[in-house]
Formats: structure tokens, sequence, C-alpha cells
């Protein structure tokens, strides 16, 4: 065995990987189960023992040096393979347990996750679900993840790729009172001269432009108004205020759309794509927790139960 390996080791890597891998001490320490001085106190140690500087840090923000940056890489595995070893141990004395960590787009999650919670949890009392919420595309190996959902288009290459709804549709929408007042846009092109609420994707400075489809091709508007927002919910809302037109999944405002209370505009330009998938690095050995979660994302899957069997590689 290297002579540099002590007992302490796999504390002290283990704690390096999760900061490496989520360029953030107070992230890893949750996902750790530790305080975040505590994790800061291992990799000060884990520093000094190596000789070098393994992270640089600020107030806003954690990288890796380059020496780090190579420790990272030989290490990742190693700690991951040594987790599904556990895991496997774990399956052979019994129920899955341990944590599996989730990222997922906000709207499918309302779908797909929460209807699921409480049987899951009566089912699988010794699992926690880790699941961070928003619409960033994140990558799930370097962010710390076992899993996500999002739309098709977004899907990272050699990911694991279940689908779990049909192809969506994304429409334009004004409330009545707003139509009254400022009239109905007959082609995608008059968006230019209308008051529309603007979306952006987290962490993105430009706003999404709106994309329509004629002649066989998309093309993409930009549009302008009183409201960009992160969080199509709350542009939806303003609306259905009367603020402007809101661009968004159809099936997130059918509610809306059934009470009058939005009417839908331009369909004749719009078109499906790829709806949400669940998507997971492919593994030699899946962890039994894992597993459990797939299967019951699964059972939620509209028009039939999927299996993770069935899974296509993207």
């Amino acid at each position: 065995m290297d002579e540099l390996l002590n007992a302490s080791d796999f504390g002290q890597l283990r704690a390096f990987a999760a900061v490496a891998g989520l360029r953030s001490f107070s992230r890893a320490a949750t996902s750790l189960g530790v305080s975040a001085s505590a994790v800061s106190q291992t990799i000060r140690v884990l520093e000094e023992r190596v000789g070098v500087q393994l992270l640089n840090r600020t107030t806003r923000s954690v990288s890796l040096t380059q020496a780090g940056e190579l420790l990272f890489l030989r290490v990742q595995p190693a700690v991951a393979e040594m987790g599904a070893a556990l895991s496997d141990a774990q399956r052979q004395g019994g129920r899955p347990a341990g944590i599996v960590r989730v990222h997922s787009f906000r709207f499918p999650a309302t779908r797909l996750i929460s209807p699921m919670l409480a049987a899951f949890n009566a089912a699988y009392p010794e699992i926690t679900l880790d699941i961070t919420l928003d619409d960033t595309v994140v990558d799930v190996v370097a962010g710390g993840f076992d899993a996500a959902i999002r739309i098709g288009e977004v899907i990272e290459r050699d990911m694991i790729a279940l689908r779990l709804s049909p192809d969506i549709t994304q429409i334009a929408l004004a409330a009545p009172g707003y139509l009254a007042r400022h009239g109905t846009p007959a082609h995608p092109r008059e968006l230019a001269a209308h008051r529309c609420i603007g979306w952006r994707w987290p962490g993105q400075e430009r706003a999404y432009e709106w994309e329509f489809f004629e002649d066989g091709k998309w093309f993409e508007v930009a549009v302008r108004g009183p409201l960009i927002t992160s969080a199509k919910e709350f542009g939806l809302q303003a609306a259905i205020d009367g603020l402007g037109i809101a661009f968004t999944v159809r099936e997130m405002a059918e509610p809306a759309i059934a009470d009058g209370r939005l009417v839908p505009l331009l369909e004749a330009w719009a078109a499906p794509f790829p709806g949400y998938f669940l998507c997971y690095p492919a593994q030699r050995q899946m962890a039994p927790a894992l597993r459990a979660f797939i299967d019951a994302i699964c059972a939620q899957k509209r028009g039939g139960v999927a299996h993770p069997d069935n899974a296509t590689l993207v």
C-alpha cells in the first residue's frame, strides 16, 4: 500500500471529491451530512499532508488548482466505486438505503416527483431524496447528482435517457383583457409590437428568443416587454394578471386556458419537440436506492409504466 495512505484518507479524499465536484463547501457539507467548517478543516489537513494547494477559495467561488484537477480526475472514480461497493453490500443485506441526489426542472417535478413522494417514503423509509429544483442545465456528474429530469433537447451526451412524457409544445398566451386593449397578433413577427413577458435560462444573461415553426423549419423571435424572469410560473401569472403575452409549455398553462384566464395565440406556428426525460450516467452497477427511485418515477409516466431497462443511451 502507498506509504502516504493512512486510516483517515478515505474521509479526506471523499470530502475533497465532494467539494471539487460541487465547487462549493456548503453544498459538499450538505451532501456529506457534516458542517461546512468540518469540510474546510478536512481539506486544509489534506492540503498540509500532500504539501500543495488543491483548491482556490474566494468568498464567492471555489475552483481547482492544477494539482487539484489532477487529483480529482483520479480520486473521483475511486470514491464512486467505493460508494457503489457499499451499495452492493447494502443490497445483499436487505432494503435499499442512502441518499439519491436528483436535479429536476421545476414543472416536471410537480407532475412526476411530487405525486410519488408519500408512497415512495412509505416503501423505502431508509432512502433520502435530495432534490434540487430549478431550470438550470447542470452537468449531472460534476454536480454530484445521481439523476436529472429535463427536456430532451438538453440531455448531455453518453447519458441513459428514459422518456417520461410525450412531446411537448410551447405556445404564446395572453389574458382576454390584454388582447382587448392591445389586439391579437396574427403572426409571430407581430410580437415585436406587443408587450411580452420574457424568460431567461437561469445563469444566462440574454433572454430566451421565442421559437416558432414555419415551412418546415424553426425560427426565433426576439421579444421585449415589461418583465423578464427565470421562473416560467412567475411569468405565467403575470400574463394572467394582464401584464403581457407569455410563452410557455402548453401543459403548464392548461388550467388557465380551461377557465378562460388565458387565450392561446399563434398555434399554427407551434410544433412539438422532445418532452421530459429522466437521465442518469451509464454505470456498471446501479445503486439499489437509485434503482428504486427510477422505478417509482417510471410509474408516474403518462400513458403507461416504463422500466429503466428500456432506457436508451443518448
